[in-house]
């Protein structure tokens, strides 16, 4: 049992801006991923965390193989279904478009700005979340500079980058 205030350690930590993925399962399993990161490059490894009572940790954890779509600036109601929590478990990517990855066959967004598709690599402890680590089999992002931003979460709210200005 800790110390710190869960609610002052939620609205610290939200002050990191993080980028957001869809993670998925061959199964069609789907869910809004806020906590991601790249690893390492040799091995290519990313990593993900998953609450242990969400019903996709077991899922993730049984498939051994499962796929990122890292979210567009317009993804934000892509993200707010797959955040629902008692959504429908089957057919929640029905009415998103997407096809199957060529490695894993789990789903991968139409319209991501970049799809991954990974082996379980390692699980570890992380107290009421599971981290895991993905082996990268596969990487896609189209040539060339960006035409759209990411979506982003800050402070409790999905985020838009500026443009540039040059």
């Amino acid at each position: 049992m800790s110390d710190v205030d869960q609610a002052a350690f939620r609205r610290a930590a939200g002050q990191f801006p993080g980028g957001i993925v869809v993670v998925t399962t061959s199964a069609g399993h789907a869910m809004t991923v806020s906590a991601f990161a790249s690893v390492s490059l040799e091995p290519p490894l990313v990593l993900f965390c998953a609450e242990k009572i969400a019903r996709f940790h077991d899922a993730v954890l049984a498939a051994g193989a499962w796929a990122v779509s890292i979210l567009a600036e317009d993804g934000e109601k892509t993200a707010n279904w797959l955040a629902t929590r008692g959504r429908p478990l089957h057919g929640q990517l029905d009415e998103l478009p997407h096809h199957p990855g060529p490695v894993t066959g789990a789903p991968l967004l139409d319209g991501a700005l970049a799809t991954l598709e990974c082996l379980t690599f390692a699980v570890y402890d992380g107290g009421d979340h599971s981290i895991v680590v993905g082996q990268v089999a596969a990487a896609d992002s189209p040539a060339g500079p960006p035409l759209r931003g990411p979506l982003i979460h800050h402070a409790g709210r999905y985020r838009r980058l500026r443009p540039a200005e040059d």
